[in-house]
């Protein structure tokens, strides 16, 4: 495998990556756009870590290496902002929010966000998470008694849809959850749909997917500033993000974020808030049912550490194998499977020239299921992120929050969440994939299970630790 980055002033003279020829216009979109969870992994294999792709005008470089992601991510990360056709695509939607802003604007975004993810704030979430969570353990009990099969992706978007609006910014969206959840999932594969243009359209064009775009953004729009205005009308005191946001003023200007600020960090904080979580979580439970020794072991690990009561943050550390259960579904189903960068300047990765101006493509996908960096890459082994093991791999192997200074403000409240929503769900309820119902990963913005985790639902049974 390549090694580290070699000095950016050899730039002009180092070559260009080898990679596939692909077609005369363009280039290797066709085959990138077959699957792409399957086409980039191929291309690591044939070409080794650093590869060069074509996409009709563009000029791609895929890194596969932890040394190559750690360099852009972190190291050389001044070299390479986001101003890449993806989050282009994702700006229409979101806006300049925490996501997709740059410079100093993100910069000082970032600082007036960041107190609420203090560890003692997120402390103070947690009986949210759980109270929320076992109101869905008491909605299921009709799907339990009738044993009929149920699409369990969705009830989790809408948990944690709810526990993002309840914990954040201090609404329950109640009826609103459905329409919020269907309006985000359509506008991602819509996004993703442009990505694939290899010229996009301009959204002015009255074409059927365009109106249904404006559509679905229109519903967040209302439903995000209906919670901004809400909060102006009530006043009041609240220890949320959405009052830190509102009364946080410019260090130079004293100026507050104006209403167009706040709706987009509101609705960048409400997606990221929950969709990567509930991608999680559905993946975790059809992990489960396929690994029923693991399940018995993690309710077996909920019986003796909570013996049926409700779990608590105080809990969390005790609860290692539901944590490892976490991680090891994030490494087989990243939430966050691809990041994007520009280069600003040539640079030099692995011994191969980054020109100015290109992409440059780093996926955990891809890094979470190499076969160099971990044995067996593709089976769910919990035991992966035992301590001793964890210490011997490289930084960048796993990275399902990205890294660096843009690494993901919320890895701390999702990972706490993740693991209390399980342990409070898993110990009350059993879930089985029922049959006749095949699924597939979809890459849109996040890794959606398609059509959806379609499961049985029972009781689940005290376990004996011994």
């Amino acid at each position: 495998m390549s090694t580290a980055s070699a000095p950016a002033s050899r730039a002009v003279s180092a070559p260009l990556p080898p990679g596939p020829k692909g077609e005369l216009f363009l280039g290797n979109l066709r085959a990138l756009r077959r699957n792409p969870l399957t086409f980039f992994p191929a291309q690591v294999r044939e070409y080794g870590d650093v590869v060069r792709l074509r996409v009709g005008p563009m000029s791609l470089t895929l890194l596969a290496h932890p040394d190559h992601v750690r360099h852009v991510l972190q190291d050389n990360a001044r070299n390479y902002n986001k101003q890449t056709r993806g989050f282009a695509v994702v700006r229409e939607l979101l806006g300049q929010g925490l996501l997709t802003s740059e410079g100093d604007f993100w910069l000082r975004q970032r600082r007036l966000a960041q107190p609420a993810f203090h560890r003692q704030r997120l402390a103070g979430f947690a009986s949210t998470m759980v109270k929320t969570t076992e109101e869905l353990v008491q909605a299921l009990e009709p799907r339990i008694t009738s044993g009929q099969p149920f699409d369990v992706a969705e009830d989790l978007t809408h948990l944690t849809l709810r526990i993002a609006g309840l914990t954040l910014f201090g609404t329950d969206l109640g009826g609103d959850s459905r329409a919020v959840g269907d309006a985000l999932g359509r506008v991602q594969t819509a996004a993703n749909e442009r990505l694939t243009q290899l010229i996009p359209l301009p959204r002015a064009l009255p074409l059927p997917s365009h109106r249904r775009f404006e559509r679905d953004a229109a519903t967040l729009d209302r439903v995000v500033r209906s919670i901004i205005e809400r909060r102006r009308r009530e006043g009041g005191e609240h220890h949320d993000l959405l009052q830190m946001l509102m009364e946080a003023r410019d260090e130079d200007t004293g100026e507050r974020m104006s209403d167009t600020q706040l709706r987009d960090e509101v609705l960048t904080l409400l997606l990221a808030g929950h969709e990567t979580t509930a991608s999680t979580l559905a993946w975790t439970v059809m992990l489960l049912s396929q690994h029923p020794g693991v399940r018995r072991q993690l309710e077996a690990e909920l019986s003796r550490e909570l013996a049926g009561r409700v779990p608590t943050v105080e809990d969390i550390p005790r609860l290692a194998l539901t944590r490892r259960v976490v991680d090891e579904s994030l490494r087989l189903y990243p939430p966050a499977w691809i990041f994007s960068r520009a280069a600003i300047q040539d640079d030099v990765v692995g011994g191969y020239r980054i020109p100015r101006g290109s992409y440059v493509l780093i996926l955990p996908w891809v890094l979470h299921r190499h076969p160099k960096l971990w044995e067996n890459a593709d089976a769910f082994d919990p035991d992966r992120f035992l301590a001793e093991k964890e210490r011997e791999r490289p930084r960048f192997t796993f990275f399902p929050f990205g890294g660096g200074p843009r690494q993901c403000i919320g890895n701390q409240f999702a990972l706490m969440e993740l693991v209390l929503v399980l342990a409070t769900l898993l110990q009350r309820v059993r879930f089985d994939l029922a049959p006749g119902h095949p699924l597939a990963p979809a890459p849109a913005i996040t890794l959606r299970p398609r059509p959806g985790v379609w499961v049985t639902a029972a009781r689940a049974h005290a376990v004996s630790a011994g």
